[in-house]
């Protein structure tokens, strides 16, 4: 089964076929780093690391852009209004660079923590200044844009002559404008929907450059637009990004470039669905949005304790990308002991070795465990379906079990159905998904402090101190470690 991929641009899954063989150009829209990253931002580049890791699994060279906007991003996304980075500069009272630098740092951090892979190239807005003023001088030479004291802005109504604006989302130019307000008698530009791509700077803004047109900035657009071209050329494969950017952002892109460069710049649009929090949309207004850092300490009064990076990965992993994402405390921690079981099974895979028979034992199971593999790639090539590949992973997982307890005997399965099993679990979990070994069970770390733990209980309940035994106890098992008292006075643990 080929790859398809679901294109927003046609509403349609179909065959993805790469402009160059073999090769793939994929440009994601990253963080405009003037904050923290929130999680909503975290599930897209989560969502596309999995997407390029996955080609990458495919054999294809990947070139994946993903862009920091570290200027041009007004208040409201709008035109008009107080820039971000300047805005928290002066209350902070600090250069607007630094802002830059403290939240880049911060959302490297968090992308480390969630085990996502760097793209290979991470463009800034502000060290591409020269191309998005190239790029505007075409457009309007062109004849799609036009000059207001020193502020370019592009003609939407012009355009939508000749192409469809709203082809994205499907909305017609009409029912556009209807979701629009009035312009006012002071209002500078032509029509409603027209965008700024370079905008003239006050003297007190903080971040300008020069231009044909004076000291201003770019508007939040054409930078992507601009770097996507440079690095990718004036048309590529994928571009993605969450659904919120799909009716401005990625509209706008789309008509830039066929403004500029006569065509539309990306084969393939992907959009990641919404958060919601307990069936409700994370938002800061409505007081459940938390950001990375609080869902691992867990401090955050919509969240019962901390969760881990892992559990978090996994959790998204159940979901398809597509599909709403909801939060809640029961969900996630139904993931960490998902993830537990399933990470406890690939430790026993692994350790398997293939009985010497080529010929399974037991025809009917060997059978299911190669049907069960075989849709590992079918269900991720039908749109990257995570959620379908781990009820795949969690088929198999009774099978693994069951071998290491002696219920079933190893070489009930072919020698080569296991080699098969222990390389696609190695592929999926590791290399595909990006998961990985939270508790150390294989370096020996967790042991050492479990055994130093079990001294401290040994010794407490020996000066008759149930207390902290007791303590010791109920904590580990909240956190998934299971302590049992053996015969003797032994005790044992193990994960759950």
């Amino acid at each position: 089964m080929p790859l398809k991929i679901y294109n927003t641009l046609t509403r349609e899954k179909s065959e993805f076929k790469p402009i160059t063989a073999d090769h793939v150009g994929m440009y994601v829209c990253g963080p405009t780093v003037y904050s923290d990253v929130h999680l909503g931002n975290c599930r897209t580049f989560i969502s596309f690391d999995i997407i390029y890791r996955y080609l990458t699994y495919l054999g294809y060279k990947v070139r994946y852009i993903r862009n920091i906007t570290d200027a041009g991003h007004l208040e409201g996304d709008r035109d008009e209004g107080d820039d971000k980075f300047s805005k928290i500069a002066r209350l902070q009272q600090v250069e607007p660079m630094e802002i830059v630098q403290k939240y880049t740092l911060g959302f490297h951090h968090v992308m480390q923590l969630f085990n996502n892979l760097p793209p290979s190239i991470e463009p800034r807005a502000t060290g591409h200044i020269a191309e998005q003023i190239e790029m505007t001088k075409q457009i309007i030479a062109n004849g799609y844009a036009y000059e207001v004291d020193g502020t370019i802005y592009f003609d939407v109504e012009k355009y939508s002559k000749e192409k469809p604006y709203g082809i994205l989302t499907n909305r017609k130019l009409e029912d556009l404008l209807e979701g629009t307000r009035e312009l006012g008698g002071q209002d500078e530009k032509h029509g409603r929907l027209d965008f700024a791509l370079w905008i003239k700077a006050k003297p007190e803004h903080l971040m300008q450059w020069p231009s044909p047109w004076g000291m201003g900035f770019p508007g939040w657009h054409i930078e992507c637009s601009a770097m996507s071209e440079k690095y990718l050329g004036k048309q590529f494969d994928l571009h993605g990004g969450g659904m919120d950017l799909a009716a401005t952002h990625h509209t706008n892109e789309i008509a830039q470039s066929e403004a500029c460069y006569h065509t539309s710049p990306a084969n393939y649009w992907m959009h990641t669905n919404m958060l919601t929090v307990n069936g409700v949309r994370m938002s800061k207004s409505a007081g459940n949005g938390f950001l990375p850092e609080e869902l691992f300490t867990g401090d955050h009064p919509v969240l019962d304790r901390a969760y881990s990076p892992m559990t978090a990965r996994f959790f998204m992993l159940q979901t398809h990308y597509r599909s709403t994402l909801d939060f809640s405390n029961e969900a996630l921690q139904a993931s960490e002991k998902g993830l537990r079981r399933l990470w406890d099974a690939y430790e026993t895979l692994k350790k398997l070795v293939a009985g010497s028979r080529e010929l399974a034992g037991d025809a009917e199971l060997n059978a299911k465990c190669l049907k069960q593999l075989a849709e590992f790639d079918e269900n991720m090539n039908d749109d990257f379906n995570t959620a379908k590949v781990l009820a795949n992973m969690f088929e198999l997982v009774p099978v693994i079990n069951s071998i290491k307890d002696g219920l079933i005997k190893p070489d009930a399965i072919a020698a080569s159905t296991v080699v098969l099993m222990q390389e696609k679990f190695k592929a999926y979990i590791e290399d595909i998904f990006g998961l990985k070994d939270e508790l150390n069970l294989n370096d020996g770390k967790l042991s050492g402090v479990m055994e130093l733990l079990i001294d401290i209980r040994k010794e407490s309940k020996t000066k008759k101190d149930f207390a902290t035994s007791d303590k010791i106890r109920n904590q580990l098992t909240a956190i998934g470690i299971n302590l049992k008292d053996e015969k003797g006075g032994e005790m044992s643990w193990g994960v759950e």
